[in-house]
C-alpha cells in the first residue's frame, strides 16, 4: 500500500469512529405549535458519558436553584447538559462539527457554560450577554448548537464557537419550531454529521407540527422510540424488520442516554412551581419517562446508588447491553428489534404512569395557586 493510499485509509477509519460517537437530537418548540401552549425543549442524548442523573442545585445569594441532567460521577454537579432555573430559563446543547475548530488550550466546555446560564440567566438575552463576556475573555472552549427558553417565551438556537456566535430566533422559526442534530446551519458544507438524523426529526414532527399537536410525549413516546430512516422512508420497527445495525442515521442509538423535554409555563404561572422536566434514563426506546420538578425529582433519577448514579439509568444500560450484539470490534452494532419491541410497549405504559403522575402534581399546585 502506497503512503498516499495508506494516508486515505487512515483518515477514513478515524472518521468513521469519530462520528459513531457523536451524537444528539434536538428541538425547541414555540407555545403556538404545542398541544396546550406550553414551549417545550427536547434533547434526545446521544455520548460516551452512558450513565446520567438529575438533580436539584439550591440557590445561593448570588444564583438561581435549578435542576438538570448531570454525567454520573459528578458529585459536584460541575456540568449540566440540559436543565431549567427557578426563573423559568431552559438550556440545552448538541455537539456541533462543522463550526470553526476548537483550539488546543480550551475545549469540551459546553456542561459548564450551560451549568453557569443556570445559574444566573433569567431571559434568554442574558445568555448570549454571559457568552459575549465569556467570549471577551478568550476561547470559549464550545462547539455547539445551545438551543434555549425563558419564562416570557423568547427563545432560539445559539450556534457557538470559541470566538462567536449566530442566533437563530424562535419567533422566525417557519412551523414555529426549530430542529438541530449535529452541525450548525451556519457553519460549512463538510462535516455535518447527523444529517439524516435532521431529516429524520423533521419528517417524524412534521404532521404534529402542522397540526400544532406537539407534546412532550410527541418526542420521549415517538421520536425517541422511533427507527425511522429518512433515506429509506420507513420505520425499521415498524415494518417488521428483526434487526437493524447501529450507523447513527436513526434517532436511538446504542450511545443514546437520555430523552428529555422540557415543558415551559403558560402565561401568568410560577415557572418555579410549574416547569416539568420529563426523563427518560438509559436506552430511551427501552426505558419511561419519570418527571423532574424543580423540589420534586422522582426518585428513579437521583444520583442514590454507588459513584452517583441513577437507578434507572443503571437498569436500562442492563437492558440495552442485552439487545445488541456484533461479531466483532470492527463490524457494526445490531440491535434486536423482535426483542425491543415488546419492551417499547412496557416503557411507553410506564411513562403513561410518570406523565399523569407529573401532570397532577402541577395541577394541584396550579389549582392552589390559584385558591389563594
Amino acid at each position: 500500500m502506497n503512503v498516499i493510499l495508506r494516508f486515505l485509509v487512515s483518515a477514513l477509519t478515524a472518521l468513521a469512529a469519530w462520528a459513531s460517537a457523536s451524537g444528539c437530537t434536538s428541538a425547541l418548540v414555540g407555545a403556538t405549535a404545542t398541544a396546550d401552549g406550553r414551549m417545550l425543549l427536547w434533547k434526545h442524548r446521544d455520548t460516551g458519558h452512558q450513565e446520567n442523573f438529575v438533580d436539584r442545585v439550591a440557590a445561593t445569594d448570588s444564583t438561581l436553584a435549578y435542576v438538570a441532567l448531570f454525567n454520573a460521577g459528578d458529585s459536584l454537579r460541575r456540568e449540566a447538559w440540559i436543565g431549567f432555573n427557578e426563573a423559568g430559563f431552559a438550556v440545552m446543547n448538541t455537539a456541533s462539527y462543522n463550526l470553526a475548530p476548537d483550539t488546543a488550550r480550551v475545549r469540551d466546555r459546553e456542561g459548564i457554560v450551560m451549568t453557569e446560564a443556570l445559574r444566573r440567566c433569567r431571559r434568554f438575552g442574558d445568555f448570549t450577554a454571559l457568552l459575549d463576556s465569556a467570549i471577551a475573555s478568550g476561547p470559549l472552549g464550545v462547539q455547539a448548537n445551545f438551543g434555549a427558553f425563558d419564562a416570557e417565551g423568547d427563545g432560539g438556537y445559539v450556534e457557538c464557537s470559541d470566538h462567536t456566535y449566530t442566533v437563530y430566533p424562535l419567533a422566525l422559526a417557519p412551523e414555529g419550531a426549530i430542529i438541530r442534530s449535529n452541525y450548525s446551519f451556519s457553519g460549512g458544507k463538510e462535516r455535518q454529521l447527523g444529517a439524516v438524523r435532521q431529516c429524520d426529526a423533521e419528517a417524524l414532527l412534521a404532521e404534529p407540527l402542522r397540526e400544532r399537536s406537539v407534546r412532550p410525549e410527541t418526542f420521549t413516546e415517538g421520536l425517541s422510540r422511533s427507527f425511522y430512516h429518512a433515506g429509506e422512508g420507513r420505520d425499521l420497527s415498524a415494518d417488521g424488520a428483526m434487526r437493524v445495525a447501529d450507523r447513527g442515521e436513526m434517532i436511538p442509538r446504542r450511545i443514546s442516554s437520555a430523552s428529555v423535554v422540557i415543558e415551559g409555563p403558560l402565561p401568568g404561572e410560577n415557572p418555579a412551581e410549574t416547569m416539568v422536566m420529563w426523563v427518560s434514563l438509559g436506552f430511551p426506546p427501552a426505558s419511561h419517562v419519570e418527571p423532574a420538578m424543580l423540589d420534586s425529582v422522582a426518585p428513579a433519577l437521583l444520583p442514590s446508588e454507588p459513584g452517583c448514579r441513577a437507578p434507572l439509568s443503571s437498569e436500562m444500560l442492563s437492558v440495552r447491553d442485552s439487545l445488541f450484539s456484533r461479531r466483532d470490534a470492527s463490524s457494526p452494532w445490531m440491535l434486536d428489534l423482535t426483542r425491543l419491541r415488546p419492551l417499547i410497549e412496557d416503557g411507553r405504559r410506564a411513562s403513561a404512569e410518570g406523565y399523569r403522575r407529573g401532570r397532577a402534581l402541577r395541577d394541584n399546585r396550579i389549582s392552589e395557586s390559584s385558591t389563594e
